[in-house]
């Protein structure tokens, strides 16, 4: 991994957990906690691919394993996170790009679902099962919505950060240059209503100028003309 994205991860990977453990965890939501690591190591795989997303994913479950309040087997979360960081990984398409919010948010819902079953699948074989009492279907329910409801207004500016971070060309495309594809940090905003505010924006005032520019050059040519008719 370059040191970019070390240094980018690391700092994303501290902020989301802290956020997770001082304020998400205390809301005392019903069923799951809204896993906001989770969807960093998500939105990093998608952008670095599946190799960096299992480093990444492994890393970030360590921390998690070894920061309070934790009170599960060290280890377990980092082996959940590193399967997830590679498989999300694998869905990033060979050109970086998703033509539509769909696949972001599938990816997330892949993500919601699978990390609760290797979660409890993996206490299971360590006889760590200290989330029995909650249920396995509400768990899934309540994990899959909180981190669904959570996901637009992370993953695209995490996703846009780690292009920014890389000096990718298709992040300079999706500011406003002329792109052939829907970029992955813009696909997911703009994806699922076909808008592209920027873009549209700027067409808009280029259509306006001009057509100001060829109202002032009738209006020129007529006077030109009536003059013309004086003399």
């Amino acid at each position: 991994m370059r040191f970019n994205r070390i240094l980018l991860s690391s700092t994303l990977v501290v902020v989301a957990l802290v956020v997770q453990v001082t304020i998400l965890g205390r809301l005392q939501l019903p069923g799951a906690v809204p896993d906001l690591l989770l969807l960093t190591v998500v939105a990093l795989s998608l952008v670095y691919g599946a190799t960096s997303g299992a480093l990444l994913g492994f890393g970030a479950g360590l921390l998690a394993d070894l920061s309070p309040p934790a009170d599960h087997a060290a280890g377990r979360y980092a082996l959940v996170l590193c399967l997830i960081g590679y498989l999300a990984g694998l869905a990033r398409p060979d050109n970086g790009r998703f033509r539509s919010a769909w696949g972001p948010m599938l990816t997330v819902l892949a993500a919601a679902v699978g990390s609760i079953l290797l979660y409890v699948g993996v206490g299971a074989l360590v006889g760590d099962t200290a989330e029995r009492h909650v249920g396995l279907g509400s768990l899934l329910f309540t994990a899959v919505l909180y981190d669904l409801l959570l996901a637009p207004f992370t993953v695209p500016f995490i996703m846009a950060l780690a292009r920014r971070a890389e000096n990718d060309p298709m992040a300079v495309e999706a500011n406003g240059g002329p792109a052939q594809g829907a970029d992955v940090s813009s696909g997911w905003l703009a994806g699922g209503t076909g808008l592209r505010i920027g873009t549209q924006r700027g067409g808009l005032r280029l259509r306006t100028s001009r057509g100001r520019a060829n109202r002032a050059g009738r209006i020129k040519g007529v006077k030109g003309v009536k003059n013309v008719k004086k003399l």
